[in-house]
């Protein structure tokens, strides 16, 4: 059975265009399908210090993966990108390539690894406004609202 998933991309070390496009190939060689991809959207870093802004980025693919296997395969991309660790005792770390499950369908799902719909998510306009972008009309399954009402809340 197929799923609607929306992932979140973000770099702020290197080439990070070369980094989001890369992470989208190896998505859709490794996922499923991209058939959404919203515009790049260049942030400054949340939750820690650097000099080295963001580039940040939506992508919704059709995957028949299950949450566990795809977070696998999405850490799997980050390694292969170069990514050395998530953060540290919740401290965060300049990235060469993010890559965060967002949504899948209507989904609500959370084991010891992986919580979905992401957490954090209705508060990151770096989310919010590039999901908003390609599903303005998909639904969290945890408040009920659109992902556009969901920005507005925050914007």
């Amino acid at each position: 059975m197929e799923h609607a998933a929306y992932i979140a991309l973000g770099s702020n070390l290197g080439d990070r265009t070369h980094y989001l496009s890369e992470a989208a190939r190896l998505i859709g060689e490794r996922v499923g399908e991209v058939f959404a991809v919203s515009s790049p959207m260049e942030t400054e870093p949340v939750g820690f210090e650097s000099e080295h802004k963001f580039l940040n980025q939506v992508l919704a693919v059709r995957t028949s993966l299950a949450p566990r296997a795809l977070l696998t395969v999405t850490r799997e991309i980050e390694r292969a990108l170069g990514r050395e660790r998530k953060s540290i005792g919740g401290i965060h770390f300049d990235r060469t390539c993010d890559v965060d499950i967002l949504m899948i369908d209507d989904l609500v799902y959370h084991d010891e690894w992986l919580e979905i719909p992401h957490p954090r998510m209705r508060e990151r306009l770096f989310v919010l406004r590039p999901l908003a972008e390609i599903a303005p009309d998909v639904i969290d399954p945890v408040t009920g609202k659109t992902i556009r009402e969901l920005l507005w809340d925050v914007s």
